[in-house]
């Protein structure tokens, strides 16, 4: 039995479940995205399911459609100012909610299984932690797939606006040509986390 079959196994095993997870929690600019997915019908496709992290851009695309036609999907997002004003956290908490209030609307479901070590804060529903959820659950995997696309998406929409910034590259995050071109023309408003910035503008 391979870790596909494994990860939907583990999925049935915890009862009539939403997995949740989020991407964009480390980057200096752009939103984070949180993704919730409940499977509609399995599909011998989902087999590539894994943790986002683990599959190329390429492969990541691909599955986007597939995983579309197979879950239902609540999609959440905390822009940059509420990141900045609540800090990244709570900001990936209230993204979380957003996502499974969207999902509410098209199924119901009985336990929200969330990658990582923490609850989700301020959501009374019942959920559970699962540490490295993403390679465990079939669910929280094919989540963060759908949290990653949909950020990469939108930060490559950023990119057509501001090209210096070669955001289609490095998708907001810290890379030395991203810091450098921070310093020589400055952030962008509504694009960078002030909150992320101070050690890299010396505040």
């Amino acid at each position: 039995m391979d870790i596909k079959n494994t990860m939907y196994l583990f999925d049935l095993e915890n009862g009539d479940i939403i997995g949740v997870d989020e991407a964009g929690r480390g980057p200096l600019a752009g939103p984070v995205v949180a993704a919730v997915a409940k499977l509609k019908k399995y599909d011998e496709k989902l087999d590539k399911i894994n943790d986002s992290k683990k599959l190329t851009e390429k492969v990541r695309e691909e599955l986007f459609d597939v995983i579309m036609d197979n879950f239902y999907i609540g999609i959440g997002i905390a822009d940059v100012k509420e990141i900045d004003e609540i800090n990244i956290l709570n900001a990936t908490f209230l993204a979380m909610r957003r996502a499974i209030k969207q999902i509410e609307k098209e199924t119901t479901f009985e336990k929200v299984l969330v990658d990582g070590n923490h609850k989700i804060r301020e959501y009374e529903g019942e959920q559970e932690p699962v540490i490295k959820g993403d390679s465990k659950s079939l669910a929280i995997a094919a989540a963060s797939i759908i949290a990653k696309v949909t950020r990469d998406r939108m930060m490559l929409e950023t990119a057509k606006l501001y090209p210096e910034y070669t955001f289609e590259k490095h998708k907001g995050y810290g890379t030395k040509a991203h810091r450098e071109m921070i310093l020589e023309k400055g952030p962008i408003e509504t694009v960078h986390r002030k909150s992320f910035l101070k050690k890299i503008l010396g505040e």
